[in-house]
């Protein structure tokens, strides 16, 4: 009960800034002549009102999975102790950063995550635009290691919604870099790089509250005053339509399956980054800094 009352009155409290800084950020563009996105706010707040509905569905595959790992886990843990919270919070970290990053290099994972990447400016109300899918693709595998290890499954969800409370202040463009606190912790100007659709930042940053996950496996990369960052998808969507932003990716996914000469390769567009193509020739990140590499050395050798 008490998760449940702090459930609402953190919505309550992140609805209500996200709107007043949608209020300032409209004044501001205002005053400069120029429009302000309101329909990106509506979709999120579409998004966020589908996603509380979907709740109350018994459609999860955390269940199940939970479940499973309750059954069979090595130990009992009970988190009754600094020592305890504080392993907790590094472990659900560990699973955090790889859930994430599947959730940008699995194409089936990221057509529910691309739902959070497709506004095409970064504020307030870009946090809680999560998409409808994600309860049915199976991403509480990503948890189950706390499960199975004897972290009790309720547990394991209350300390992944502080997580994700704790990220809502980082998508923002007001809030500029926080000195040392940047080679620690998640910040907003990292966030600002995990957003950015360059291509010097695609796949970058995946933290939850840590960074140092992002510094120990090689995925950090530091915001650059030389390289502004341009907000949205690489093929940035521009629909108003909140069904077409929830299942366009999935819906593109499905034809990419059908239309794919062997078996091999209908399974592979499931399991492969986004961008890929069987004859090599897709926008995967790679891709595209190896177009970038060689236009920049064409421009560097051009007369």
């Amino acid at each position: 009960m008490q998760l449940h009352l702090l459930t609402l009155y953190a919505t309550g409290f992140i609805v209500a800034a996200s709107l007043v800084e949608a209020y300032c950020l409209a004044r501001k563009a205002r005053l400069q002549g120029r429009g302000y996105p309101w329909h990106a706010m509506g979709l999120s707040l579409v998004d966020m009102i589908g996603r509380k509905l979907m709740a109350l569905l018994p459609l999860s595959l955390a269940t199940p999975i939970f479940a499973y790992a309750w059954q069979h886990r090595l130990f009992t843990v009970e988190i009754n102790s600094a020592l305890a919270v504080l392993l907790l919070f590094i472990g659900q970290e560990f699973c955090y950063y790889w859930y994430h990053r599947a959730s940008h290099r699995i194409r089936f994972f990221w057509a529910t995550h691309a739902v959070h990447h497709s506004p095409n400016e970064l504020t307030l109300g870009t946090a809680y635009r999560l998409g409808w899918t994600g309860k049915l693709t199976g991403t509480a595998i990503f948890f189950a290691p706390l499960v199975f290890l004897g972290v009790r499954p309720e547990v394991v969800l209350a300390t992944l919604s502080l997580n994700l409370l704790y990220q809502f202040w980082l998508h923002t463009t007001w809030i500029p870099r926080l000195g040392w606190l940047e080679y620690v912790f998640n910040t907003p100007s990292a966030h600002r790089v995990h957003h950015a659709s360059n291509v010097d930042y695609l796949d970058a940053n995946y933290g939850g509250v840590l960074i140092v996950f992002d510094r120990l496996f090689g995925t950090y990369v530091a915001e650059r005053d030389d390289e502004p960052c341009r907000f949205g998808l690489v093929h940035p969507t521009t629909t108003h339509n909140p069904l077409v932003n929830q299942f366009e990716h999935w819906i593109s996914l499905g034809k990419d399956m059908l239309q794919a000469r062997r078996l091999a390769d209908a399974a592979a567009y499931l399991v492969m980054p986004p961008g890929w193509a069987p004859d090599g020739q897709g926008t995967t990140t790679e891709a595209l800094r190896r177009q970038q590499a060689v236009a920049r050395e064409g421009v560097a050798v051009a007369p």
